[in-house]
């Protein structure tokens, strides 16, 4: 399926980490990256980190028009920017935007290394996730994380939808995603950030066969 629907909130995965959520009259897009022309324009757009397959000023100038609201972290503030005002977001504050709660929570590596000793995602740079409530929706994006101990804090929060990376390498892999479906215990879990950089439908399905037990796992088509 090209798109998951609960209540009147849709979900469609647009490639690696990047959807689109509709829901409460809005149109939201979460790290939008190498989206084709012609799209409808953004209401919200969530922006999880500077790297380039989660900030991309094309594809954010492309979905901007004067009323569209972007949030992104200090980090990102310079890529996103660029076009138009920026809302600063980091781990632990909670903003309301055009109606939709929005909830920064950590997104770090503990074991992806680019060095000896060096991650890719260190903790101190307060890159994040997002919680997204929407037309009583509770939505988990992720970003690019491992599967970190602040996930746990997320199980309280009654998570509808899990969108979590991987595919390894930078981010989770199957059977660390696996374990954060067991810490945040959504009720649907969709795997990401496979497909375009790293990863495959593999690490996909691998994900679904290791967490079935744990929630529903959905392996959304690419909408577009």
């Amino acid at each position: 399926m090209s798109s998951l629907k609960i209540g009147e909130v849709s979900i469609e995965w647009l490639g690696h980490s990047a959807f689109r959520v509709k829901g409460a009259g809005l149109t939201v897009y979460l790290d939008p990256y190498n989206l084709p022309r012609g799209l409808e324009p953004a209401d919200l757009i969530l922006v999880t980190h500077e790297h380039f397959d989660h900030c991309s000023p094309s594809d954010l100038a492309m979905l901007r028009n004067e009323g569209t609201r972007v949030v992104a972290p200090p980090i990102a503030s310079s890529c996103a920017s660029r076009g138009g005002e920026v809302l600063e977001i980091s781990p632990g504050a909670t903003l309301s935007v055009l109606g939709v709660e929005v909830r920064g929570v950590p997104a770090y590596n503990i074991n992806k290394f680019r060095a000896p000793g060096r991650v890719f995602h260190p903790k101190e740079d307060n890159r994040v996730g997002y919680v997204l409530g929407i037309g009583g929706v509770k939505i988990y994006h992720a970003g690019d994380t491992d599967n970190i101990p602040e996930m746990a804090e997320l199980a309280g929060l009654g998570i509808d939808v899990a969108l979590l990376p991987v595919s390894g390498v930078y981010v989770m892999t199957p059977e660390e995603a696996a374990d954060a479906v067991r810490m945040v215990k959504p009720r649907i879990a969709v795997p990401m950030h496979y497909g375009a950089i790293v990863g495959s439908r593999s690490e996909a399905e691998k994900f679904k066969e290791l967490a079935s037990s744990l929630a529903e796992i959905a392996i959304l088509e690419k909408a577009l």
